[in-house]
């Protein structure tokens, strides 16, 4: 029986040819990573960081392999930068159990796209042989000879065979050559390593010393020609091309402070407006902040506009909620008429950027009744049997002063389209960062388009998922496109809650595709620890978000350490600012700037803080106490935090000296970042002290 001809034609597997190749590979690739869901959604980098990508490889018999990382810039509009044809290469090193991990770094904005081939090394395969054979002292005779042929053959070999690339490393595999796993062969011409290749060729023919030519075999520069040319006419190749979407170092690391511009007013009768909201720019960016975070600053409705405290009735003067999007003065892309003009805010976000921030705008895709889109565009809401468009819920909550859109709408390819141009209309008004409201309630559908549409001609806009929903919904809004994504953060309060949410973001696939960005506190969340626990609570918080996560932000009023709720056992704020105007003495001598400011400079001048990849926690003898560490080339950073707002706390840390090169009976100094203090310690464990009254935590760097 013909085995080639067997099953082709039912296999899909395509021409005799095709097949000839397919049932000669022997080698096996499987179970490549990072690969979220088969490859049906991107990983995520940011421009400067490396990937790491690994794979199962393994073959038949005893033969060496050899393989490549395969990788190239597709830019943001999903085209090769490139030659089409051409890909980048990184050698594949040997781990264990036939694992292969292979390395490249992303230097350009956009998508990459990265793959794995794969081959039997039958240079390396030979020269183990020979050499094992020449140690036993047996005649190689027809060895060379087989050896003079597989360097003929890379010498002929059609260019487009050849990826000869600029340099070229040896494989990590040991071989009993004594070659060095690092040897680097660059600046070939071709010309010449070709004839050189033909005269050893020659060599391992001739009537030589039998010694001689097993010299010239062994040869280190010899591998190394040959390694610049393997044999892949039977390589396999992965099945699939998987992406990687880069984006801004922004979306990796951040401080954000969320402030409503309206309150910045010496009148709180009436709004404030932009102009006035510039006189707080100065301070926010003195605290450290790299975005300013503003809520929708469109024009408000009337229709059932809720009064103060979320009361159903508006009394006069009340300036209503600004996610009720909609009035006569116009719709998601106009300015509310009491924060000033279009020509104000842009003054607002110059300002702004001048000062070396960033501003963030809150989208919320929904609308008051007095909406233009409601009178002009019907069809985009949902209606009931009455005719009447519904209002927006979250049983027990209702929220009459707004319609939500329908995205199952008959006419959803012009409302799609509409709400795409929203964010265009802000990116052209300096805006590249969005807060998106409620994302779990929209279609995912639409933000996977949306995002890739925008992401085509700015690839560095963001986009932060304000979704507090089941944790698969909140992955999913991820894996579709936003950049960054809120959390559980606000409820894990405990110590071993916060190291098991931690160690899921940062160990499982998560961390390959959702970045957490850990607010303190949001207009609609006053946990029931910062009501209770006082200004400790307050710091033990703003410390925990910012050494834990890359990405964190504070609602403003945080630092003043507000903290009484709308009633007991709400998270609500009392006389929240979502409903009303809410002026602030900002220099109250108990604020908490300093400590913020000092926080965020820290976080600037320690790259460890600013990823979340090395995150590790360390063994403590107190359940209370946080004892936690990044790393990074440029140093380490060690973090011990009270989660006890209240009581001191104190016990033995065990320090990672078996990582940082200290001996065990070794004394060393660790200097507290916060205020300059040092400490002596000595070993593996040693002892901390924390009184909230006094400090709620250590941010360590060893010095001696």
């Amino acid at each position: 029986m013909d085995m080639l001809q067997t099953g082709v034609r039912d296999s899909g597997l395509g021409t005799r040819s095709q097949h000839d190749v397919r049932t000669r590979q022997r080698v096996i690739v499987e179970r490549v990573w990072p690969e979220i869901d088969g490859g049906r959604f991107p990983i995520k980098r940011t421009v400067g960081e490396t990937i790491t990508v690994g794979a199962d490889i393994f073959a038949d018999g005893h033969d060496l392999l050899a393989g490549v990382v395969k990788f190239r810039a597709l830019g943001s509009g999903g085209r090769v930068l490139s030659d089409p044809a051409g890909w980048n290469e990184s050698p594949l090193v040997a781990r264990d159990n036939d694992r292969w991990e292979g390395t490249f770094t992303v230097t350009d904005l956009g998508d990459y796209e990265y793959t794995i081939e794969a081959w039997v090394d039958r240079f390396g395969s030979w020269l183990k042989g020979l050499v094992a054979k020449v140690d036993a002292a047996q005649d190689v005779a027809s060895e060379l000879l087989e050896g003079a042929e597989l360097i003929q053959a890379a010498a002929v070999r059609p260019k487009e065979e050849v990826r000869l690339k600029e340099k070229v490393r040896l494989k990590a595999d040991t071989t009993e050559t004594g070659a060095p796993h690092d040897t680097v062969v660059s600046g070939f011409s071709r010309t010449e390593d070709n004839l050189r290749l033909l005269e050893i060729a020659d060599l391992l023919r001739s009537n030589a010393p039998q010694v001689a030519r097993v010299w010239a075999a062994k040869d280190p520069s010899l591998r190394a020609l040959m390694d610049a040319r393997p044999d892949r006419s039977t390589s396999t190749a992965y099945e699939r091309t998987l992406i990687c979407r880069v984006d801004s170092v922004r979306a990796r690391f951040g401080a954000w402070y969320e402030m409503f511009p309206r309150s910045v007013t010496p009148d709180p009768s009436r709004s404030g407006t932009f102009r006035e909201a510039e006189s707080r720019l100065a301070d926010i960016a003195a605290m450290g902040f790299d975005i300013v975070y503003l809520p929708p600053v469109h024009p408000i409705g009337v229709t059932h506009r809720k009064g103060r405290n979320n009361a159903l009735t508006a009394a006069p003067g009340d300036p209503g909620s600004p996610w009720a999007i909609g009035s006569v003065a116009g719709g998601h892309t106009e300015i509310e008429p009491g924060l000033g003009t279009i020509d104000d805010f842009d003054r607002f976000v110059r300002l702004a950027n001048r000062l070396g921030m960033e501003v963030a705008l809150d989208i919320a895709f929904q609308a008051s009744p007095d909406h233009p889109w409601v009178r002009e565009h019907p069809g985009w809401f949902r209606h009931r049997p009455d005719g009447s468009i519904t209002y927006a819920e979250n049983p027990p909550k209702k929220y009459q002063d707004i319609h939500p859109i329908d995205f199952e709408s008959a006419e959803w390819e012009s409302l799609w389209n509409a709400l795409r141009d929203v964010f265009l209309f802000w990116i052209d008004h300096g805006v590249r960062t969005f807060r998106v409201d409620n994302p779990h309630t929209k279609s995912f559908r639409f933000w996977e388009w949306v995002i890739a549409e925008i992401r085509r001609d700015y690839p560095d806009a963001i986009f932060l998922a304000e979704a507090f929903t089941r944790p698969k919904v909140m992955r999913y809004l991820a894996k579709c496109g936003f950049n960054q994504s809120y959390t559980y953060f606000t409820w894990r309060n405990s110590a071993q809650e916060l190291r098991e949410y931690m160690t899921e973001l940062t160990t499982t696939e998560l961390q390959e595709y959702m970045r957490p960005n850990f607010f303190a506190n949001t207009p609609d969340i006053l946990h029931e620890y910062l009501q209770t626990g006082g200004r400790s609570a307050f710091e033990v918080r703003l410390i925990l978000a910012a050494t834990l996560a890359a990405n964190y932000g504070i609602y403003s009023g945080f630092e003043l350490c507000e903290n009484v709720p709308v009633r007991k056992g709400s998270e609500e704020y009392i006389d929240s600012e979502k409903y009303q105007i809410k002026p602030r003495a900002w220099n109250q001598a108990d604020s908490l700037r300093e400590l913020i400011a000092r926080v965020n400079a820290i976080r600037r001048d320690s790259p460890a803080l600013q990823q979340n990849a090395s995150l590790s926690f360390y063994r403590t003898d107190n359940p209370q106490l946080l004892w936690f560490g990044k790393w990074h080339p440029a140093g380490r950073v060690l973090i011990a935090v009270n989660t006890d707002p209240r009581w001191t706390q104190q016990g033995w840390v065990q320090v990672p000296i078996w990582e940082m090169g200290i001996e065990p009976r070794e004394r060393y100094v660790v200097e507290d970042l916060l205020d300059g203090a040092r400490y002596s310690w000595r070993g593996e464990w040693n002892f901390v002290k924390l009184d909230p009254a006094e400090r709620v935590a250590h941010i360590l760097v060893v010095r001696e």
